[in-house]
């Protein structure tokens, strides 16, 4: 598990994935994309289940819900992707995530990020970096790399591949 150093503030985008308010280092995101066709992979990781076509690059779309053991739920007209940078096996890959709503890019100093408490999660403690408060919110600052290191690496490295050239946007 992460621990939080504290100490210094995080530029973080915010997002919802049913209800629920998470956020991502903002320096780790390329894009956010409206959502785009997504081609399913059969037997793949449940929560790794599609690709998709990012500027004519083949790019795994993670659906966090699933991984966040909640239920799935069908796109809205706010759904969307983002495009972020993992780190797996030492290589920085690039990876779709799905995202209920998407809300800003945010500077969140020390004084209100805290450690991820032990107890009373409703995740697992080790996908969380820290906690902060925003706006009378509590947000589940995500440690993204960790996420993505529990043996779910096979789709991600579908996306060495290459698609044929057309834009996803």
């Amino acid at each position: 598990m992460a621990i939080w150093q504290g100490k210094r503030s995080l530029e973080v985008l915010t997002l919802t994935l049913q209800g629920e308010k998470f956020a991502l280092e903002a320096g780790r995101v390329q894009e956010i994309l409206d959502l785009v066709n997504v081609t399913e992979v059969p037997g793949g990781p449940a929560f790794l289940n599609g690709l998709v076509n990012v500027r004519g690059k083949v790019v795994p779309l993670a659906d966090l819900r699933l991984k966040f053991e909640m239920t799935p739920t069908a796109a809205t007209i706010d759904t969307r992707i983002i495009v972020i940078n993992v780190l797996l096996d030492g290589e920085m890959t690039t990876v779709g995530l799905l995202a209920d709503k998407v809300h800003e890019v945010t500077e969140m100093s020390a004084e209100v990020l805290e450690d991820t408490p032990k107890i009373g999660m409703r995740w697992r403690p080790e996908f969380i970096r820290c906690i902060g408060k925003h706006g009378g919110d509590f947000i589940a600052v995500l440690d993204i790399d960790r996420v993505f290191d529990e043996g779910d690496r096979g789709a991600a490295s579908a996306s060495q591949t290459t698609a044929p050239a057309q834009d996803a946007a």
